[in-house]
């Protein structure tokens, strides 16, 4: 049942800039705020992370003032939120090891190396300094760009910079093997 809560959750996540883009040109903005809300709280339910019921109580806040002020614009800064919430865990497991990404390796190799480590630790960094760019172009495109440039941007081209990032390091992860 949690997988396809999880399943469902990224799918909800992934489809939200284009559902809010459709709903935008059809719907007021206050009635598109329980789309926010249902993927805030499905992505929290589905998570084991504390994180995402933090970003679901900013989703809530979001929801609020997208509905007192009938305006858009909360709605198109969630993907600022996540990448926020996002930057906050990685960055926090920097603080207090492991990080993210070593829980991750040692799901598959329990015996990390030290220098498997300092790898994974130094791929967090990435990962952090990812989610600091990719919020601050989402920021952008919610307060400048066009709602259709919003979601292309955070609805396929961030995604399309999520897996080039991640296929970069595993194309790297080889070479460091060594």
């Amino acid at each position: 049942m949690r997988r396809v809560a999880l399943v469902l959750a990224w799918l909800a996540t992934l489809l939200y800039p284009l559902a809010i883009w459709l709903g935008l040109a059809r719907f007021e903005p206050r009635w598109l705020g329980g789309v926010l809300l249902a993927v805030a709280l499905l992505r929290a339910f589905a998570s084991r992370e504390p994180v995402w019921w933090l970003a679901a109580l900013g989703a809530a806040v979001l929801v609020i003032a997208t509905f007192v002020l009938n305006d858009g614009l909360p709605l198109k800064l969630y993907p600022v939120l996540v990448n926020a919430a996002l930057h906050g865990l990685f960055a926090f497991s920097l603080w207090k090891p492991p990080t993210v990404i070593e829980r991750l390796a040692r799901l598959r190799h329990p015996d990390l190396p030290p220098a498997g480590v300092r790898w994974v630790t130094g791929v967090t960094r990435v990962w952090c300094g990812f989610f600091v760019l990719n919020g601050g172009i989402a920021l952008w495109t919610a307060l400048r760009a066009s709602d259709a440039a919003w979601a292309l941007y955070n609805g396929a081209i961030a995604y399309v910079l999520i897996g080039a990032l991640l296929a970069g390091e595993w194309l790297l992860r080889p070479r460091h093997d060594r």
